[in-house]
Order: C-alpha cells, then sequence, then structure tokens
C-alpha cells in the first residue's frame, strides 16, 4: 500500500459516512487522521450534534469489531475491562471480557462517570492492554477510542483528569451546522423511518484489520524532515513559554503531532510532510493539553485562540 491507496481509502471512508451524516466534514476528517495515527479522539459538543451517530457510522465503515459504553455515575472499572467470575457450577473463575476488547470503542458521555472509572481506559489507550487480578490481557493494534462528552457548563459531568486527556491525539469541538446542513438534516432524518437505525442507509465496510495495518505501516514511512521536526518541537515549547498558559504541552504531545502530520499527509496523498500539516492540527492537538493561567481566564481569553496564535508566532520552515 502507498500513501495514494491511503487517500483513495480514506475517501472510500467518507462517501459511506456521508451516506447517513449531514456535515460534519471536519470531525471525520480528524477522525480518519487519528485513526491512521494510531490516537484517539475525544468530540466535544452540546447533544443532538450527531457525535455518538458519527462515531457509530464511522466503525461501521471501517468495518471492524465496534464495542460501546455509556458511561453513568455509577460505572465501575470491571465494567469496562471485565473481571473474572465465579462459576460455582464448575468451581473454577471464568473470565469475562468487558466491552473495552473491540477494534473501535465508542466512549460516549466519558465525562458522566468519576475519574476513578475514567482511569480503566488509561492502560488501554496508552499500552493496548488491560490488566486485572494480575493478568494483563493484550486488545487489538488497532485498538482506537473516540470519546464523546458534553460541554463542562453542563450539569452531572465530572472534568477528565489532565492525564487522561494527553492521551487523547485531538480533542475536538463539534459545532452547530450552518442553516444550508440543517435544512438537509430536517429533510434527511424528520421523516417516518427510524433514523438511528444506521442500517437503512447501506453504509458499507471499506477496510478490515489487515488493510488497516498495512495503511498504518505506510503512514509510519511517510517523511519527516529535520525542519519539521524542529518546528514541532519550537511549537510544543512555546507553549509552555507562553504567559498566557500555566502548564505546557507535554513531550508526548510533540511525538503525536509529528504522527497525525504524517497521517495527513497520507490522506493528502502526500509522501512527505509539510509545515501546514503541523498548522492545521495544531488546535485540535494542542488544546487539551495546555491549562490557562489565571491571567488569562480572569480576560476570558480562549484557549484556541492563544494556541493559534503561537502557531502564527513561530517561525516555518520554507
Amino acid at each position: 500500500m502507498n500513501v495514494d491507496d491511503v487517500k483513495a481509502l480514506a475517501t472510500a471512508i467518507r462517501e459511506e459516512v456521508a451516506k447517513a451524516i449531514t456535515g460534519q466534514r471536519d470531525t471525520v476528517d480528524l477522525m480518519l487522521t487519528a485513526l491512521f495515527a494510531g490516537g484517539h479522539i475525544l468530540l466535544e459538543g452540546p447533544p443532538g450534534t450527531a457525535k455518538t451517530m458519527t462515531a457509530r457510522c464511522f466503525a461501521q465503515a471501517l468495518g471492524v469489531a465496534y464495542g460501546r459504553i455509556q458511561f453513568t455515575p455509577d460505572l465501575m472499572p470491571g465494567d469496562i475491562v471485565g473481571s473474572n467470575i465465579y462459576n460455582f457450577q464448575s468451581g473454577q473463575f471464568t473470565l469475562t471480557r468487558g466491552p473495552i476488547f473491540c477494534d473501535l470503542l465508542l466512549a460516549d458521555e466519558i465525562n458522566r462517570t468519576p475519574p476513578k472509572t475514567q482511569a480503566a481506559l488509561l492502560e488501554a489507550m496508552q499500552e493496548h492492554a488491560v490488566t486485572f487480578d494480575g493478568t494483563t490481557h493484550a486488545l487489538s493494534q488497532n485498538f482506537m477510542v473516540v470519546a464523546t462528552q458534553n460541554p463542562i457548563e453542563h450539569q452531572g459531568v465530572y472534568p477528565l483528569p489532565e492525564a487522561q486527556l494527553d492521551r487523547f491525539l485531538f480533542k475536538h469541538r463539534v459545532s452547530y451546522p450552518d442553516l444550508k446542513e440543517e435544512r438537509a438534516i430536517i429533510v434527511h432524518h424528520g421523516g417516518g423511518t427510524a433514523s438511528h437505525d444506521i442500517a437503512q442507509y447501506g453504509i458499507k465496510a471499506q477496510t478490515d484489520r489487515k488493510t488497516l495495518e498495512a495503511a498504518l505501516a505506510t503512514v509510519g514511512d511517510v517523511t519527516l524532515v529535520d525542519d519539521v521536526v524542529g518546528y514541532i518541537a519550537a511549537l510544543v515549547r512555546r507553549t509552555r513559554e507562553s504567559p498566557d498558559l500555566e502548564v505546557g504541552a507535554s513531550p508526548r504531545a510533540g511525538a503525536m503531532l509529528a504522527r497525525a502530520a504524517r497521517a495527513r499527509a497520507a490522506l493528502d496523498g502526500r509522501a512527505y510532510v509539510i509545515p501546514d500539516d503541523v498548522k492545521a492540527l495544531a488546535v485540535p492537538a494542542l488544546r487539551h493539553r495546555v491549562i490557562l493561567s489565571p491571567a488569562a481566564q480572569i480576560d476570558g481569553r480562549l484557549v484556541e485562540q492563544i494556541v493559534s496564535d503561537l502557531v502564527d508566532q513561530t517561525e516555518a520552515p520554507r
């Protein structure tokens, strides 16, 4: 597989998702970038903006094993990873695997559960494995988490710990559609057929595990020259030096941004990364990894604008 094949595969997946989802092209593009970069994505937006529906259609278009967890305040870690349950008939413990054993996991409304349960995803997201009762169980090498959350100002939510946020490659804010898209949504989904039944849209699988592994290998071979490496490092370090940010991005952020830039280049059919790849992904890759300073919070500054300004202030290679 080469970068042209990756680009064609991404186009086919977009077309399948578009059978059910109106608009949200930027959301699907970031999900594809996260997929081919081997990362995870957090979608934040108000209810009713098709976050869950988009994730379901995305999994259907990929054709991989799909799992879903509806996060609630009483959810326990064992409900996610599984447990060993004693079988009274056999007198032995039986391994019961949780819904996390899949290729693509939809963590729906992840901020409605306490940090103790949120932490059950940490090992899975970082190492593609889970451990319980002293035994480590491997997950799929293509394991990906698509998490959704309602904005933090809504009631009944828990902020995600910084360590959890740092394991997401992207945080994307899902916005309301424009007027044209909203009219199309009403026409498309406002009829008599239940819109939640995605089978009616005829979404066909465009890939499988082996194809995804080949695509990820192709993305890993995309050229990243020293000048672009220096640009990424300078940008990440600027977040630690900015007076508007109390906490800057971690070294993991730079490595993940580089992987994401490689994936974006492959999605465009290029075998090399350009500075524009980094610029396009900087905000979704860094917005959740930094913390505003008290002064910036008082002034009502937006973290997205601060990161965007830092991108503009960092000299890009020519």
